[in-house]
C-alpha cells in the first residue's frame, strides 16, 4: 500500500477545502441564467460576463504541478483560451487535441492554452496519455479565479462552461464564443481564424528596419 506524504496529503487538503468554501460563496456572484444549456436545460453561470472590446480580466491558475501561471505573463502576445468542463469527456478530449494540434499552424507570438477545473493530476494524466504537449494545460480548480473573472462558472456543478476566447496583444477581449450546448464542439474554424488575423508575429518596426538595410 502506498503512503502519501504529509506535504501531498497537505496539498490535497487545501484544494477540497478551497473547493467547498468556493461552493458557499456563490451567492456573492453574478449569475446568468439564458446563455449556455445542458441538454434541454439552462445553466446558471456565476461571475461576470465580459464583451469583446473589454479589458481582459486578470487571472490565476495552476500547472501540474500546482505552480501559479497568470494572464499577465503573456503580456503583449495574443492568446487562446480553450475552456472545457472535464477533459475526462469525448468532446473535451477532442476540442482539446484539436488546439494541440493546430499550434505547429500558428505564428510564434501565439499562445493557447487550456483551461477546466479537473485536478492537476488528472490533466497531468491526461496528457500523457493523449500526447497533448504543444498546449499549456492549466487548471483552475483551486482559487475558481478565472471561471469567476470571466462568467464561466457553472453553477451547483462546478465545472466551466465550454468556449473560447482571444485576447490581443493589447489585453482586450478580441473574440468569445460561448459553446449554447455545453455537449457541442465549438467553431474551432472561426476562433483559429481569428487568432492569425490579429497576430502580429512580424512587427512593423522589424519591416521597416528590414526595409531600410536592403
Amino acid at each position: 500500500m502506498k503512503i502519501l506524504t504529509l506535504p501531498t496529503i497537505a496539498l490535497l487538503s487545501s484544494v477540497f477545502a478551497f473547493s467547498a468554501a468556493a461552493e458557499t460563496s456563490h451567492v456573492e456572484l453574478t449569475e446568468t441564467t439564458n446563455l449556455v444549456m445542458a441538454g434541454n436545460k439552462y445553466v446558471t453561470l456565476l461571475g461576470n460576463q465580459i464583451k469583446v472590446g473589454d479589458k481582459a480580466p486578470d487571472f490565476k491558475v495552476v500547472t501540474e504541478s500546482f505552480s501559479p501561471v497568470t494572464l499577465s505573463e503573456f503580456k503583449g502576445k495574443s492568446v487562446l483560451i480553450s475552456v472545457v468542463p472535464s477533459l475526462d469527456t469525448g468532446v473535451c478530449s477532442i476540442q482539446t487535441k484539436r488546439f494541440n494540434d493546430e499550434v505547429e499552424n500558428l505564428p510564434k507570438d501565439v499562445v493557447m492554452l487550456t483551461i477546466s477545473n479537473d485536478l492537476p493530476f488528472a490533466q497531468k494524466r491526461f496528457c500523457k496519455t493523449e500526447k497533448v504537449d504543444h498546449i499549456r494545460v492549466l487548471s483552475d480548480s483551486v482559487w475558481r479565479d478565472f471561471g469567476h473573472n470571466y462568467g464561466l462558472l457553472i453553477k451547483d456543478m462546478g465545472l466551466l462552461t465550454r468556449a473560447i476566447i482571444i485576447i490581443d496583444t493589447e489585453g482586450k477581449l478580441a473574440y468569445k464564443e460561448l459553446v449554447a450546448n455545453i455537449s457541442q464542439h465549438p467553431d474551432y474554424e472561426t476562433a483559429l481564424t481569428k487568432l492569425k488575423s490579429i497576430s502580429q508575429a512580424v512587427k512593423p518596426a522589424e519591416l521597416t528596419t528590414n526595409a531600410n538595410s536592403e
